[in-house]
């Protein structure tokens, strides 16, 4: 699997900020995050395990603006996302009280699955952490789901070129 470089102009962190779900430029999305005192170690830097938290919350946030909410998912297609594969790179450490963003990007769609690129970020830009991820979509049963015709159109537009997640009609 191939990934294009990421090099958007990242967006002010206070205006993606005050969107409570992130907001979307272009063919991203963008989620900001304050680091805690529960999300670092005795050092003060953010424990490696939570930027899978940081970017699984980027995730559902995605969704969310896709008006794909996963409990709505779930509730109305019997299906649930599965992290099937995930690798990380941790660049840069992030620190107690740091503003990060995560930048999350579609990168490829299957019939049961889809693959992301997210990025994790300072409020300045610089690269902190870098993941792919393959979510696979699972019925209740742990058997492969298709995509929700409606979710694939959605994803396919985020995938390929800007997107508005207002632009098209939920449909499942």
């Amino acid at each position: 699997m191939t990934v294009k470089p990421a090099t958007p102009p990242i967006p002010d962190i206070a205006q993606v900020a005050a969107a409570p779900s992130g907001t979307v430029i272009g063919d991203r999305h963008w989620y900001a995050i304050r680091v805690f005192y529960e999300d670092t170690d005795a050092a003060g830097i953010v424990y490696y395990a939570n930027y899978l938290k940081f970017i699984e919350r980027a995730r559902t946030e995605m969704m969310r603006l896709l008006d794909f909410e996963h409990s709505q998912i779930r509730d109305s297609e019997g299906i649930n996302w599965t992290v099937r594969r995930c690798a990380i790179d941790y660049r840069s450490p992030a620190r107690l009280d740091d503003r990060i963003l995560v930048e999350s990007r579609i990168v490829a769609l299957g019939g049961a699955s889809l693959d992301i690129e997210q990025l994790v970020r300072s409020a300045e830009g610089k690269l902190l952490a870098s993941a792919l991820l393959k979510l696979a979509c699972m019925h209740a049963n742990g058997r492969p789901a298709r995509l929700p015709q409606g979710l694939r159109k959605r994803l396919q537009t985020a995938e390929s070129a800007p997107f508005t997640p207002q632009s098209a009609s939920k449909s499942t």
